[in-house]
């Protein structure tokens, strides 16, 4: 019935009606298969332990933000910087590029980061708790430094 007219939804016709609009695609029980993804997201969140996640997303973050100051001190005039906010709540930081912004962008993409990009010149990364690690935030570091000594 999903994509119906409502009137006819569930007379369980053999005729598609189709509905103009996105409410049509409305249900109120959704696929199984649905459910089951769902599920077993939620079993890894339990597993992972929320308050270890929330640990885990702190510290990545702060790593990575010490990394992109460390950036901005050693490539002085390169147009680098961090300007997420330093109190800012969650995974995500957006670096500011200057001029070479998209070639760094397909350099970390190349080097298989994957990374956000948004004209003019910002790089948005996100280091996620569950499946990020340490280690990728300090190749992603040294993956831009080298960038810049070529």
């Amino acid at each position: 019935w999903w994509g119906n007219e409502p009137s006819s939804r569930f007379r369980m016709e053999k005729v598609h009606r189709p509905y103009p609009s996105a409410e049509a695609w409305q249900v109120s029980t959704p696929s199984p298969i649905l459910y089951a993804c769902l599920q077993a997201s939620l079993d890894i969140f339990e597993e992972a332990g929320w308050d270890r996640l929330r640990d885990k997303a702190a510290t990545l973050s702060g790593w990575l933000r010490f990394l992109l100051d460390d950036l901005t001190r050693r490539l002085p005039g390169r147009g680098i910087e961090c300007i997420t906010p330093p109190d800012a709540h969650g995974c995500q930081a957006s670096l500011l590029t200057g001029p070479n912004g998209r070639a760094l962008f397909e350099h970390l993409s190349a080097d298989g980061f994957f990374t956000d990009w948004r004209e003019p010149d910002v790089i948005r990364l996100a280091p996620v708790p569950l499946y990020n690690t340490y280690s990728e935030v300090w190749r992603f570091h040294q993956s831009t430094l080298g960038f810049f000594s070529k």
